[in-house]
């Protein structure tokens, strides 16, 4: 009968396992010192190899020649519990196994000595879906047991398992295989299956694992099955749902040039392909990350889960943006992933996002809209910088010139003498919507846009003019220390 890969392969010693190198290490002095605990808590991603060393650990403790850092691997106890059906190594799915009735069970199993090997070990996987009840039921047990007896609880939701429980065992995290090692393991399965894969092919393939051994070992599974001795990138980004470089760059690209167009063709050509939207958008997600990566680390780096040569494309892509962009983008499509996942119309509202990132690369930074305002073509604008918003309504309208150079500002009024008449009266107060709409038409016309909130708690110099912003709530434009309008934010 053909027995899968992810389980023809599994690691039978812990000089098999990868990845997950401090388990091994405190595991093995542990039992070559005879320091083995009486509980340990397993927890992590799926497909890490929590039961995988759970077994391992069952095997050295319980191996004919042991108990040895390394089993034999053909005694009888070694290949029972390599089968799964040794008397003494019970192993138990709390996902079906939950209740206190259960629990109680274990409980009088505990008080009998083995029946043939040295240890009788519990094996209890999922165990945070054991109940509250359940776990009172075995806390006393758990935390002085027979010395015969070993609790190995498996999770991935250790902040489920009750702290009375995590307190009485040893807790070892297992972390996201690399991509390297994973990429190795799964060369070398290839290379015993007689498989052709590219490193492109094997990359997409660890890819779809996101860290995950067992996962990715099932995607190659099936690979196989489908594509037969000879694997193709097309062949297996089709069969896994794998979205390609190229679409993910055109975006990017489009962004760039900020072309709107090109988003909308791109979201009709996956309709047309029946892809999914949800998964290209998590896709776009990940891809804008990898370029962040890229852009902070200015060469290929294990942070990005790619070949060297993909890599090399990524940091051509990234240095088109800046960081800033960048992260802006990722902010803006994790935002449209979460959306597309509630909503009714995922072709609308991913349109909709695509063309809010073209339009998010028309945004200036404040210093770049600052830099342009203090041009002389653009100096009627800096003067009207100060009437962003209406003031609050218990205070009175702001009063700003119109201009912002010196050159341009009218000579100061004198103080009329006692007893004479002055000759006009003083000009009214310009009136903050009528800024407001003058600074919106002018920086619509200069083709700048950017938000008031992000020039909140700035100072700027414009030459002679600086514009000074109070925070929380007062704006103010002054030349030379002489203030010549005021605004409210």
């Amino acid at each position: 009968m053909y027995q899968v890969i992810a389980r023809k392969y599994r690691p039978q010693s812990f000089a098999e396992l990868i990845g997950q190198e401090h388990v091994q290490k405190t595991l093995t002095n542990a039992i070559a010192t005879n320091r083995v605990a009486h509980g340990y808590i397993f927890s992590g991603q799926r497909g890490t190899g929590k039961t995988t060393v759970a077994r391992i650990l069952a095997r050295c403790l319980n191996c004919i020649q042991g108990p040895a850092p390394t089993p034999c691997g053909v005694c009888s106890s070694c290949v029972e519990i390599t089968a799964g059906n040794s008397v003494d190594v019970l192993e138990i799915d709390a996902a079906s196994n939950r209740g206190i009735n259960e629990m109680r069970e274990i409980r009088e199993n505990v008080r009998y000595r083995p029946a043939r090997d040295r240890y009788k070990i519990f094996i209890v996987d999922e165990a945070h879906q054991i109940t509250k009840e359940a776990f009172n039921a075995l806390l006393k047990t758990l935390e002085e047991p027979p010395e015969w007896v070993v609790f190995i609880l498996c999770t991935t939701e250790a902040h489920e398992i009750p702290n009375t429980i995590a307190s009485r065992c040893q807790h070892f995290s297992f972390r996201s295989v690399d991509f390297e090692e994973l990429m190795n393991r799964m060369r070398y399965i290839a290379e015993q299956e007689h498989i052709e894969a590219s490193e492109e092919v094997l990359s997409v393939i660890a890819q779809a694992g996101e860290g995950s051994v067992r996962d990715s070992l099932s995607a190659l599974d099936q690979a196989i099955a489908c594509c037969g001795k000879t694997l193709r990138e097309d062949d297996v980004r089709a069969l896994l749902g794998m979205f390609g470089v190229e679409p993910l760059r055109t975006v990017a690209e489009a962004v760039h040039k900020q072309d709107g167009a090109r988003m909308l063709e791109t979201v009709q050509e996956l309709e047309r392909k029946g892809q999914s939207l949800q998964h290209f958008c998590r896709e776009l997600a990940r891809y804008w990350r990898n370029l962040l990566v890229a852009k902070i680390a200015r060469k290929p780096s294990r942070l990005i889960a790619a070949p060297d040569p993909e890599q090399q494309r990524l940091l051509e892509t990234a240095n088109l943006f800046s960081e800033e962009d960048l992260t802006r983008y990722l902010s803006l499509t994790l935002e449209l992933y979460k959306t597309l996942q509630e909503s009714l119309q995922p072709r609308l509202h991913l349109e909709l996002g695509l063309v809010k990132l073209v339009q998010a690369g028309k945004l200036q930074s404040i210093e770049q809209a600052i830099a342009e305002l203090g041009k002389p073509e653009a100096a009627p604008m800096v003067a009207r910088a100060a009437a962003f918003s209406s003031p609050p309504p218990t205070e009175p309208a702001p009063t700003v010139a119109r201009t912002a150079t010196s050159a341009s500002l009218p000579p100061p009024i004198e103080a009329p003498a006692p007893g004479d008449t002055p000759a006009s009266a003083p000009t009214p107060p310009v009136k903050t919507g009528d800024l407001r709409q003058d600074l919106h038409d002018a920086l619509s016309k200069a083709g700048m846009t950017f938000s008031a909130d992000a020039i909140r708690h700035s100072e700027v110099s414009l030459g002679n003019a600086e514009l000074l912003v109070r925070a929380p709530k007062a704006m103010i434009l002054a030349v030379k220390d002489a203030e010549i309008g005021r605004a409210h934010v």
